[in-house]
Parts: C-alpha cells; structure tokens; sequence
C-alpha cells in the first residue's frame, strides 16, 4: 500500500506520514507513507491520498487531480503522536470502499 499524505507547504504532512509508516510496520503491514503537497497528486501513483483537514475546503479540485481514493483527515490528526489513529482511520476508510458496492456514493 502506497499513501500520499497532502498538506499545504508539506512540513505537517511529512510528521503525519513518518507516523503512519511507523504505525503500519509496528502492526505488520507493508506499507509506505510519504509526503506532499496539492501539486504532488497530480500525476500520483499512490493506492491512497490523504488530505490535511485544512484543505479539506480544496478537496474538489484535489480530486480532480487524483487518480486515487482520496479521504480528508480528522481535525485531531497531529495530535496522533504515534500514527495508531491515522492508520485505523486509513484502514477503515479502506474497508468502506471495499464495502461499498459499484456505482454507489
């Protein structure tokens, strides 16, 4: 599982992404988390796209740029000093679009 973590200039995603890598192999899971910015999605080859909840008002256009599932953050996200919440929050946001059927919203 590939996750592109997006915020604004890219600091606050990069301590969020750091803590979602560490969350998943601390749980046994193969995945990589890195950091960008708006632009970086354009073009991404990630599985997932999570976007900082203070851009949550740009998630259209983000979306138009995606190639990928795309999920806003809680508001509490920099607060999860180990990742446990950011990886529970990406595994279940997973598991809904495994469970929703096609052509469904």
């Amino acid at each position: 599982m590939r996750i592109l973590v997006v915020c604004g200039a890219g600091a606050s995603s990069t301590f969020v992404a750091q803590r979602l890598r560490r969350a998943a192999s601390n749980a046994g899971l193969d995945w990589e988390a890195s950091a960008g910015m708006e632009h970086s999605v354009s073009g991404s080859d990630h599985d997932l796209i999570l976007v900082g909840p203070h851009l949550a008002d740009r998630l259209d256009a983000i979306l138009e740029h995606a190639h990928s599932p795309v999920a806003v953050l809680p508001d509490d996200v920099f607060a999860d000093r180990d990742g446990a919440l950011t990886l529970e929050f990406a595994r279940s946001f997973l598991a809904d679009l495994r469970n929703t059927p096609k052509g469904t919203s």
